[in-house]
């Protein structure tokens, strides 16, 4: 394997000895791998290097690993990404699968087995990857009280006419329908959406919240479908 094909690995793993040892052995098997310790350097590195494969603990420093994962897949759906978890229980494994993960091991585990497990990742994301469209997450369009949202043009159609919507909007919209219904404080909501720890203060989210509800409402001082959470957050609902 020569350096122009060899695949990249990112490890975002906060145990330097596991993350170590996992460069040393994914090197010998001819990957090009490099290392981030935290959730948040995690996806920076994601962003700037665009690796072919990730290998993503879940308890790290900052932003945990689901965060990561959920960050990840508003964006790129089609990057495998494989869970080391110490976390052996069923409903961590399935939180993790709803979330977009291709696989998942518990720590610990065998060095074989993950050898084995990347390399079949990294097979069949090469048979199925036809392009590198950063909006191919399944979602195209959605409708909601006579608003129409179109993932892949990134235009709604509401009763301001059409709204040409940014890349964050379009992130920041996609993680409020999947949790339709559902509370998302703020720390969440810039955990998964931007990136941020939950120590950040700002009011980037609510600036985004008044944008959705001056395109979406009818009254936006009275919304119906974007609704704040008094000491919580926000919540996306619709009939």
């Amino acid at each position: 394997m020569n350096n122009s094909e060899k695949k990249r690995i990112l490890v975002i793993e906060d145990e330097r000895h596991i993350a170590e040892g996992l460069k040393l052995n994914l090197s010998l098997q001819g990957y090009d791998v490099i290392i981030a310790s935290d959730g948040v350097s995690g996806l920076k590195k994601w962003k700037e290097w665009m690796p072919d494969l990730i290998v993503l603990d879940i308890m790290l420093p900052g932003i945990d690993g689901l965060s990561v994962l959920q960050n990840i897949r508003f964006e790129d759906e089609r990057i495998p990404i494989l869970i080391l978890s110490a976390k052996r229980e069923p409903d961590d494994r399935i939180k993790g699968f709803s979330y977009g993960v291709d696989d998942y091991l518990s720590k610990p585990f065998n060095l074989e087995e993950f050898l084995l497990r990347v390399e079949r990742l990294l097979t069949r994301v090469s048979w199925s990857r036809g392009g590198n469209d950063i909006n191919n997450t399944g979602l195209k369009i959605y409708d909601f009280g006579g608003n129409r949202i179109n993932f892949e043009t990134f235009v709604a159609d509401c009763k301001n006419g059409h709204i040409h919507l940014t890349e964050q909007e379009v992130k920041l919209l996609k993680l409020f329908i999947a949790n339709r219904g559902k509370p998302l404080s703020r720390s969440k909501l810039l955990e998964i959406g931007w990136g941020y720890t939950r120590d950040t203060t700002t009011r980037t989210v609510d600036n985004f919240i008044v944008r959705f509800r001056k395109y979406f409402e009818d009254n936006p001082q009275k919304p119906v479908y974007f609704k704040s959470l008094r000491s919580i957050g926000y919540v996306f609902d619709h009939d």
